[in-house]
Formats: structure tokens, C-alpha cells, sequence
């Protein structure tokens, strides 16, 4: 018995020494893999069966990014402005989820009219990517919403905290909110 017990021990330590140079995350399923920051607030990760889903981040609405040739070569200083801060959060979001390791946790919410899944996105470590954007003014909280949103009240702290600190979008006067400039502007 006391063999069997020396046998058992040392295969144990062997494997958990194995799986620790290895790396345990893969083997375990630590994340969806990102394949592509869209913007601010949409990524497309590779689930389980390697199809790509999109991913419309909760609680938010960050700044448009410039999509057409018609509005990357636009003059409109009002278009110029919201593209700048567009590709700011989507830098500050391709920073994230390289630091996660092309990694993020989902805790999908919804889907919207679009087909794309809705869900609080955190990197491996806990980040909460959209609470990120929040505290340094990338993005503004998306009130029609915040009743689908697990993690309303720490969003809604984290924009007080930049709106009181006139972090990010907070600093421009010139800013016009994403969802007033998709309704105005791109008709």
C-alpha cells in the first residue's frame, strides 16, 4: 500500500510539474480569443468552434471610428472630432486586450438588432475593459440600456470619476455624445 501511495504521489507531482511548464491556460479554456478590435465598444472573438462572433460591449457607447472613404476623408469638424476620440478608444481597447493576452472573459447580456452578441467583456486578470474606457473618459455609459447591465453601478461611478476629473471625451465642449452624433450626422 505504501508503493502504491510513493507511485501515486510521484505521477501527481510529475503532472502538475508538466502542466505547469506547459502552461495551464492551454489546456484550460481561459477565453475567447480576440481576432479583431472593431472599435471602441465591438470586437470579434473566435468561440469554442472557431466562428467568429461579434461582440457589442455593454453598458457603453464609445465614440464612432470613420468607416466609409466618404467620412475618412470628411472636413466636418464635428465628424474629425468624433473619429479622433473613435480611434482613441479603439487604440486604448487593442492596448487591453493585448496586455489580457488576446484574451477576454464574456458575460453576454443580450443580442441586438445586428445579430452581435451584447456582453461585459473583462481580459483574464478581471479587467473590466469597459469600466477602463470609463474611467478615462473613451467612452460614455449607455443609459437606454443600463437596466441589461450586471455591473451598472460601478460604470456609472467609473464616468462620474472622469466626468468630475474632465478625463477624455469630459475635457472636449466640442464632444457630441456618440449616440446624439449617429442620429444627427449619419443619415
Amino acid at each position: 500500500m505504501e508503493k502504491l501511495s510513493k507511485v501515486v504521489g510521484f505521477w501527481l507531482c510529475a503532472t502538475i510539474i508538466i502542466l505547469g511548464l506547459m502552461g495551464c491556460d492551454r489546456l484550460i479554456n481561459s477565453g475567447d480569443v480576440v481576432a479583431r478590435v472593431s472599435d471602441g465598444d465591438t470586437l470579434v472573438v473566435k468561440d469554442a468552434n472557431g466562428k467568429n462572433v461579434t461582440v457589442r460591449f455593454a453598458c457603453v457607447d464609445a465614440p464612432e471610428i470613420a468607416h466609409t472613404n466618404k467620412e475618412k476623408q470628411s472636413k466636418s469638424s464635428s465628424d474629425r472630432n468624433q473619429f479622433s476620440w473613435g480611434v482613441k478608444a479603439q487604440e486604448r481597447v487593442q492596448q487591453l486586450v493585448q496586455q489580457g493576452g488576446e484574451r477576454v472573459t464574456l458575460n453576454i447580456t443580450d443580442s441586438d438588432r445586428y445579430g452581435r452578441k451584447v456582453a461585459e467583456v473583462r481580459l483574464k486578470n478581471g479587467t473590466f475593459i469597459q469600466q477602463v474606457l470609463l474611467q478615462e473618459g473613451l467612452a460614455k455609459v449607455y443609459r437606454p440600456y443600463l437596466n441589461k447591465c450586471p455591473s451598472k453601478d460601478l460604470v456609472q461611478q467609473a464616468e462620474a470619476q472622469a466626468k468630475e476629473q474632465k478625463l477624455g471625451v469630459w475635457s472636449d465642449t466640442k464632444f457630441v455624445n456618440p449616440w446624439e452624433y449617429r442620429s444627427l450626422y449619419k443619415k
